[in-house]
């Protein structure tokens, strides 16, 4: 009965092991390479970035960090002590190295110091020979030469976060971040970033049961981001920049033939290679507290009255609507008050006034009184729709994600009674051409 059932056993087994080796070959032999082969993505080389004039605006350096390899170093304290001798190593540092060491599987490389100075290169450089396993790695890193001058309009890269990566997955992009630790985060940098960033590549390697490359199957070579010119030309960038000299403002300069961006610049501003390097809490902090709030982007972002530049706009809808013609005159004693009211004056800019003005002399000398009575004429609904024709209250389409609408129209989504449709003009008006520079919240 004994050897009946050991027959029995043996023919089992010899069962499964034929289900197993012949009948689910294929299956295991899959298995078993996915556990064999592993796909190393490659991440790809970032796009420059050009003025009109092809001067860089935006480059890739190189950045050097201090590298080890636990398995390759017998004593990791005594090693570390040894490099203070030569370099910088602060306590801090050496902890987030030891917790980084602790996830890491001890045949890949930790990063023990970050960014090394051409001098602290040469100085290692020169006695690498007695710390094995611990060697200087060099990778590409974004670097933008003009600093501050530029991060309004060029903006900068970051370490992809978690926000980031959802948004990469809800667009299906993920796949192509898999090797890539920064992505723009703001302006230029933002908008193009799929053209800048280009395609990754990857490799098959060979590795055994603890994850150890043991060759390489096949290597497929990431294609670069593609470069790109824009219409800034950095000199005179830098020329407004200096003369705003770090005050509260803005100044865009455009090309009259094709709308295209000569310069913009928001001052004040910052450096953007804090960020790219990765800001301290303290660092950044000290900008979110800053009153001249520099991180806002006050040529597209700020929301401004916009003066006198609406008078022509309104002198069209005017003479389209037929609230005044090419021969419309009306006298100018330096002040205007609404019609079969009581309510106090608005003074002209010339205290004075300008005497009989028609429709030219309103725009060459910019006539507020004129404009005043042409408003109250046209009455809200077709100064607003006259006005949004012109693009106000829309974006301008600029290539920069971070664009305020800076819609000054109807209060609670509405006007009031059509018999205040011409006060509610006036004072839009009002409040359009009596500007004074000074950002303002639209109601």
């Amino acid at each position: 009965m004994a050897f009946v059932g050991i027959v029995v056993m043996m023919l089992v087994l010899v069962a499964n092991l034929y289900n197993i080796q012949i009948n689910q070959y294929q299956d295991y032999k899959t298995r078993s390479n996915d556990n064999r082969i592993k796909v190393v993505p490659i991440a790809p080389n970032r796009g420059l970035i050009y003025d009109r004039n092809g001067i860089l605006l935006a480059e890739n350096r190189p950045v050097f960090n201090l590298e080890v390899t636990p398995e390759k170093v017998k004593d990791m304290d005594a090693t570390i002590q040894a490099l203070r001798q030569y370099l910088d190593i602060s306590p801090e540092r050496e902890e987030a190295f030891n917790r980084d060491r602790k996830r890491t599987r001890r045949f890949k490389s930790i990063p023990l110091l970050t960014q090394l100075t051409e001098d602290q290169v040469a100085i290692f450089s020169v006695h690498q020979h007695k710390f094995p396993g611990v060697e200087i790695a060099a990778n590409l890193k974004r670097f933008y030469p003009y600093g501050d001058v530029l991060t309004h309009v060029i903006g900068y890269v970051s370490r992809i976060n978690d926000r980031d990566m959802r948004r990469l997955i809800r667009e299906e992009k993920d796949a192509n971040y898999q090797a890539t630790r920064d992505i723009g985060k703001l302006g230029i940098e933002r908008y193009y970033e799929d053209i800048l960033h280009g395609t990754a590549g990857y490799q098959e390697v060979e590795v055994n049961s603890r994850g150890r490359v043991l060759r390489t199957l096949k290597f497929v070579p990431p294609v670069p981001g593609k470069d790109i010119v824009l219409n800034l030309d950095i000199t005179l960038q830098l020329k407004v920049h200096k003369l705003l000299d770090g005050r509260r403002g803005s100044a865009i300069i455009l090309d009259p033939s094709d709308n295209g961006v000569l310069a913009m610049v928001s001052s004040p501003s910052y450096d953007p290679n804090a960020f790219v390097n990765g800001i301290s809490s303290k660092g950044y902090r000290a900008l979110l507290e800053d009153k001249n709030r520099p991180l806002v982007n006050r040529a597209t972002l700020g929301i401004y009255p916009p003066a006198s530049t609406v008078k022509p706009f309104i002198a069209v809808g005017a003479l389209q609507e037929g609230v005044i013609t090419t021969k419309t005159t009306r006298n100018d004693p330096g002040y205007w008050r609404i019609p079969n009211s009581k309510t106090r004056p608005f003074r002209d800019w010339l205290r004075w006034g300008h005497g009989k003005v028609d429709i030219l002399k309103a725009i060459e000398e910019s006539v507020d009184t004129f404009y005043y009575q042409i408003a109250y004429d046209m009455g809200i609904d077709r100064l607003s729709k006259w006005m949004m024709m012109f693009g106000f209250g829309d974006y301008t389409g600029i290539d920069i994600f971070e664009e305020s609408k800076a819609i000054c129209q109807h209060v609670n989504g509405r006007w009031p009674d059509t018999e205040r449709h011409g006060i509610k003009a006036i004072q839009f008006l009002l409040v359009s051409v009596r500007a004074t520079g000074q950002q303002r919240q639209c109601r």
